[in-house]
């Protein structure tokens, strides 16, 4: 005789029958699309009502970023991919160190490509990953659109007690009560209902695509890692991102790109480092040294060249 398993229900606002979409499957092609849209529409709003909240998140991180800890991202199914790309990308995109973002996807690596069975309901292996990887003084962001998966929870609960704050991304502000003890900051974007019942990739899905790329470049900003509103940590490593290299130089100047790319290649390429030379005016080892006092911001270490006597540098 088979042994049923065990089902829990969820009382989510996602996984709520959506009254607006009854209709969907009797639609035209661009009708349903029109009806995917309009749901999709509400999600910033929804993200927006969280701001409060998500900056405590990026002062946690990048608290913890300064004082030498690193962030982890946690998640299963869709939310774990979601954190994986997020921190995936932020290595090209701001040349951050490989130690300093690392995203933990509920039943490993194979999981990302397809599912595997039970892993997001084990709170032991959650807290096993945390064991393994995460120290004190790290900052530790789970996400789940439930807010109730083991595996995510299970972990939180490690990290807090290893040491490190912790945050949840969640889309069930039903569980804002229950869950208040159990971490430093909880952001509840309430997205309503999918357009489809039974899955959360969707809306919930897009709040947290949305809310991890507002984190994880608030965090590189208060870090130093753009100029203005210019990503000035880009990694050159093609012809398209070296193009894109001497011309953010050349909008941060106003000088030629012909002479912001001789000035990037005396640099070795550091676009802060040339970008710093370029409009300060001094040689290229004093805006290194600018620079390293300045511990990478490019608007302090102008500052710290307009503040100290050239004889001194």
């Amino acid at each position: 005789m088979t042994v049923p398993r065990k089902a829990v229900y969820v009382d989510s606002p996602t996984e709520i029958r959506n009254s607006r979409t009854f209709d969907i499957d009797e639609l035209s092609t661009e009708d349903i699309l029109r009806k995917l849209s309009d749901e999709d529409r509400l999600v910033p709003s929804a993200v927006a009502a969280v701001l409060g909240e998500l900056a405590v998140a990026v002062d946690l991180a990048t608290e913890a970023l300064r004082g030498g800890g690193r962030v982890h991202y946690i998640g299963a199914g869709t939310s774990g991919r979601l954190a994986s790309l997020d921190a995936a990308e932020l290595a090209p995109t701001f040349n951050v160190p490989d130690d300093w973002f690392h995203a933990h996807h509920a039943g490993g690596r194979n999981a990302l490509a397809s599912a595997v069975e039970g892993a997001e309901d084990n709170a032991e292996a959650g807290a096993a990953t945390m064991r393994e990887h995460v120290r004190a003084g790290d900052f530790v962001l789970g996400l789940t659109a439930s807010g109730r998966t083991p595996y995510v929870l299970g972990a939180l609960r490690t990290a807090r007690e290893l040491g490190a704050r912790t945050g949840l991304v969640f889309g069930n502000p039903r569980l804002r009560d229950s869950l208040d003890a159990e971490v430093d900051v909880l952001i509840a974007p309430d997205t309503g209902p999918e357009a489809i019942a039974g899955s959360t990739r969707m809306k919930a899905g897009t709040a947290q695509k949305l809310i991890l790329t507002s984190f994880s470049t608030a965090v590189m900003i208060k870090l130093g890692r753009t100029y203005s509103n210019l990503m000035v940590s880009v990694r050159a490593t093609n012809e398209k991102l070296r193009g894109r290299t001497q011309r953010i130089l050349a909008e941060a100047t106003g000088l030629p790109i012909e002479e912001c790319a001789a000035t990037l290649e005396d640099a070795g390429g550091d676009l802060k480092l040339a970008l710093v030379q370029l409009l300060s005016g001094v040689e290229l080892r004093q805006a290194d040294i600018a620079l390293h006092e300045a511990d990478g911001h490019v608007r302090e270490a102008l500052d710290w060249l307009n503040s100290t006597p050239s004889q001194t540098r």
